[in-house]
């Protein structure tokens, strides 16, 4: 892991904080498009307070904590709690200044993780598009139905491909298969730990980030909620019933204007609860 450093003066901009970010991270090389890449929609027009909003919104998953590997996660819901429809129709929940923010989640994170749901329903790419960063490994948590093998993760090329958990049939264009129990977040943690990789994101579906909160794992959580009312469908976050307010789960919170939305930064790591 790179020891973090003072930053650069917020003066000298966005794109030498964003580096620098990276660089704390271990997940910066010398891009010679870096300098073209247009100001994404999440920051502020001004690059003194865009390089700022980047250095507060990201220190926490940045930081090096005292287990390995930083587990960092993303949700994004709207005002009644919802994640999609009673269809499943979720493009999009949240507004384009907090996409970019999930890519700039996945530039600053060695893997990236999200559950078979999750892939069937929405087949992501996983990679890092609408920010300058490198692509992270992506890893599927399968379940007993496993993964069709025609998702685009297993088609592009982009950046390796995992699978964790039962499958019968492995599909082509997989970098590595783990018999992991998938139902044990510490599992499945170990396993990313051996692997090496020091900061993973659990993107999502939301059963699988409220597993990981549950057991305890998350440092930090971007929870991002946009002003729109679904009225029904799935929720966000469930976690185990508490009897008493007391038991409830209390992190440091920091917040961050996203476009429209309200992004909160959630730390963990020594959250009482």
């Amino acid at each position: 892991m790179t020891t973090q450093i003072d930053p650069p003066p917020y003066a000298e901009g966005s794109q030498m904080i964003w580096r620098y970010l990276r660089q704390c991270c271990g997940r910066w090389r010398p891009q010679a498009d870096e300098s073209a890449m247009e100001r994404a929609v999440d920051l502020p027009l001004d690059e003194t307070m865009a390089a700022e909003v980047l250095h507060r919104r990201y220190a926490p998953a940045t930081a090096a904590g005292p287990g390995s590997p930083r587990v960092i996660a993303q949700l994004g819901q709207s005002l009644d709690g919802r994640i999609a429809t009673e269809t499943g129709h979720s493009h999009y929940v949240t507004g384009a200044a907090d996409r970019a923010h999930l890519h700039r989640l996945r530039a600053l994170s060695d893997a990236v993780v999200v559950g078979a749901g999750t892939l069937r329903a929405d087949d992501p790419a996983l990679t890092v598009r609408a920010v300058a960063g490198l692509n992270p490994t992506r890893v599927v948590l399968s379940d007993a139905r496993g993964v069709s093998g025609d998702e685009r993760i297993f088609r592009d090329g982009e950046a390796p491909a995992w699978l964790m958990g039962p499958v019968r049939d492995l599909p082509t264009g997989l970098d590595r298969h783990d018999r992991v129990d998938v139902n044990d977040p510490h599992a499945v943690r170990d396993a990313l730990a051996e692997a090496g990789f020091e900061r993973v994101l659990i993107e999502g579906g939301a059963r699988t980030v409220s597993a990981w909160l549950a057991a305890g794992l998350v440092d930090v959580l971007y929870l991002t909620i946009a002003p729109v009312i679904i009225g029904a469908g799935p929720t966000g976050l469930e976690l185990p019933p508490i009897e008493r307010m007391d038991e409830a789960l209390r992190p440091r919170v920091a917040r961050f204007e996203m476009g429209e939305d309200i992004t909160f930064c959630l730390e963990f790591s020594g959250a009482t609860g």
